[in-house]
């Protein structure tokens, strides 16, 4: 189907290329089912790389015109896209839930911070500016100032695809570039809604280009293109080394946040119960399906059976459901996939000497039947070479490992080749900041259980990235610098 239509139950998506909706140059199609039920919700078209070619050229042809447009009319587009948004989030994360699985309020907030980083970037494209430099002689100005850096490839994933696809929309469009996104293929359907609120607020013809694809083709495609001098991505680690690969022949500017393995670290003065409940949030909130989750819990062994108790019962409260119904604040994970890496990160923990403490086991009942459930997980005493203490599960299972102080807090939160986010517990400040400024992260929070703020640049260290997004970093990321050095003739008599 060549245009977006939404119906009260299902909905069709095409590409959306040069200004317009229409079917993939192949013809194919995904089903999009409801990870919840497995109803249909829906179906996309599915892009290839002569898809790729044809949005690519559009953006290209779009370019001049949008990098010339005055930063206040950019940012006038950009406010009325958002303020779009948030016209029809009812709708929107209607879809979303239904599409991506999580609980209708987790998609209006999620739905609802993509609208504040529209309007963030709206007024930072606003205040790009340039600067005078100090110079060898007094007769030469320097001037450094910064341009567009070109036609932009976004890769987005299906764990937060609307507030993420915006961290990449908005500060390409404020920088006046052009965009070629690649969605998620397993959850396109709520962008495209969004897509449509950009193209109603006056996003001019090309400007904007949204390929539902796969990776291996369309996000590959994406990277080797000539034609594209950024690639931004949220990816896995293994996604974005492929990225790296495919695009050094043209030598891109890459911006990459990819997986994690975060460290929740409890020293022996935290309140447990404080500590345990932030834990549960970030351990299980949307399944375990974040990048900044709470992967391993290194816990004091002073404070450590208070703080498992508190835990425990934090996990036990959580009743899962369908995330359309109300009142219901954890659903499924995405698919089976997802599912059963969990699993086997939780047998494998325990195979290795870890005790399951609660969960672990998909939930019996009819309302489960037809999702894709799991009862959140926590085990302690996990070893260090268990998978759930080395790789990132991206799923709801907790691995507790109590340390003796400090300084195996630090070694064991540093012992990995991610650096994404890590968390600190601690009444004391100034022993909480000696341990954060130690820990090798992109971000760390203290007394937290979040690391995202708009105006502070998002991104991880070692194998969890390059580049930053958010902040003024994030739109600067899409500016190349330009020195501009003149001679200045003195006055004449």
């Amino acid at each position: 189907m060549a245009q977006a239509e939404v119906a009260v139950n299902m909905m069709e998506r095409g590409l959306f290329i040069d200004g317009a909706w229409r079917d993939a140059a192949k013809g194919e199609r995904i089903e999009i089912r409801d990870p919840a039920t497995g109803e249909l919700v829906g179906s996309s078209a599915l892009a290839s790389r002569a898809d790729v070619d044809l949005a690519v050229a559009a953006a290209g042809r779009a370019l001049p015109a949008w990098s010339a447009m005055h930063a206040d009319q950019r940012a006038k587009i950009l406010h009325r896209a958002a303020d779009l948004v948030a016209e029809r989030i009812d709708a929107i994360a209607a879809m979303l839930t239904r599409e991506q699985g999580k609980p209708v309020p987790d998609s209006k907030k999620e739905i609802g911070f993509g609208i504040e980083v529209i309007h963030y970037y709206a007024e930072e494209g606003r205040r790009i500016g340039g600067s005078f430099r100090p110079s060898s002689r007094p007769d030469i100005k320097s001037m450094v100032t910064t341009a567009p850096v070109g036609v932009v490839g976004a890769i987005v994933p299906w764990n937060y695809p609307v507030d993420l696809y915006c961290w990449k929309i908005a500060p390409v469009l404020a920088a006046g570039c052009t965009l070629v996104a690649k969605p998620p293929h397993e959850t396109p359907l709520a962008i495209g809604m969004v897509v449509q609120c950009f193209v109603d607020a006056g996003v001019p013809e090309g400007v904007v280009n949204d390929i539902p694809g796969t990776g291996p083709e369309v996000g590959a495609a994406l990277a080797e293109h000539p034609d594209i001098r950024m690639i931004t991505a949220t990816a896995s680690v293994p996604a974005g080394q492929s990225i790296m690969r495919a695009s050094a022949g043209t030598l891109k500017r890459l911006s990459l946040e990819l997986g994690g393995q975060s460290p929740f670290v409890v020293l022996d003065d935290a309140d447990p119960v404080e500590a345990a409940a932030a834990a549960a949030r970030r351990s299980f909130s949307n399944m375990g399906q974040i990048c900044i989750a709470v992967n391993r819990i290194l816990v004091s062994k002073g404070i450590h059976k208070d703080f498992v108790e508190a835990l425990v019962a934090e996990t036990r409260k959580i009743k899962l459901g369908n995330g359309s119904l109300p009142g219901v604040l954890y659903g499924p994970m995405l698919h089976e996939g997802v599912r059963q890496r969990v699993t086997t990160h939780v047998e494998d923990a325990v195979a290795k000497g870890g005790k399951l403490l609660v969960g672990g086991r998909i939930p019996v009942g009819d309302e489960y039947a037809n999702g894709f459930f799991y009862e959140p997980a926590i085990v302690d005493n996990a070893p260090d070479n268990a998978l759930a203490l080395t790789e990132e599960t991206f799923g709801p299972l907790a691995a507790i490992r109590p340390v003796a102080d400090d300084a195996e807090a630090l070694r064991v939160a540093n012992a990995l080749p991610y650096g994404l986010a890590a968390y600190v517990y601690s009444r004391d400040l100034e022993r909480a900041w000696a341990l954060a400024d130690k820990i090798e992260a992109g971000a760390i929070g203290v007394n937290v259980n979040d690391t995202t703020e708009l105006q502070a640049p998002f991104g991880g260290w070692k194998m969890s990235g390059v580049g930053r997004e958010l902040g003024p970093e994030g739109l600067l990321a899409f500016r190349e610098s330009k020195h501009i050095k003149m001679r200045v003739r003195p006055l004449t008599a």
